[in-house]
């Protein structure tokens, strides 16, 4: 993920006839909240409800969380060995996790990016409607959010805007207010 510049990806996965869709969310370098031997938060949503999530970091060998919560989230009884219930279900888990970040998304797993990137950069998650590019001031780079945000929504703008780190895009709640491509790169050009 983080070597294709990615902060975000997901995956759909399937427990006890209960479909989820995953995020795998990378921490910011400066995230305090980091739990200490966490590589990424996995936020798991209930695809017909997604207000029903767990948030839980994870490494690479299980999700940091207490055996009682991930039981009650996911639905497993309680039984003597449970140690070895935990451990199928993270060898099944890990069947479900893509080998390469960005691969074979549907647009509903999009969306569901989009919006936890828009509110990982203090964004309303309704902006959606890319009306312009500009140059930040003071040699700032564009954030990893606003830049994941824009390969999913406007992947032939970001190809043609990207090779400059410091060009950030403009998302506004108004579909009225969004312009082309090709307006895009032209008000952009035209204002260098």
């Amino acid at each position: 993920m983080e070597s294709n510049g990615w902060v975000i990806d997901a995956f759909p996965f399937k427990f006890k006839a209960i479909d989820y869709i995953v995020l795998a969310k990378l921490y910011d370098d400066n995230d305090a909240d980091r739990p200490e031997y966490a590589l990424l938060e996995l936020e798991f949503l209930k695809k017909n409800n997604i207000s029903e999530n767990l948030v839980v970091p994870a490494n690479t060998t299980q999700l940091l969380i207490s055996a009682q919560e991930l039981r009650k989230y996911f639905g497993i009884e309680w039984s003597e060995n449970l140690r070895d219930i935990l451990n199928q279900f993270y060898e099944y888990f890990s069947g479900f996790i893509p080998l390469s970040a960005g691969l074979h998304r549907s647009q509903e797993i999009d969306v569901v990016m989009v919006e936890s990137l828009s509110k990982s950069d203090s964004q309303d998650p309704r902006k959606i409607y890319c009306f312009s590019a500009k140059r930040n001031s003071n040699k700032k780079n564009r954030s990893q959010y606003n830049d994941n945000k824009t390969r999913i929504l406007r992947p032939f703008l970001y190809s043609k805007l990207s090779g400059d780190p410091q060009v950030s895009f403009n998302y506004s709640l108004e579909e009225g207010k969004e312009k082309s491509d090709s307006e895009i790169i032209s008000n952009f050009s035209s204002s260098q």
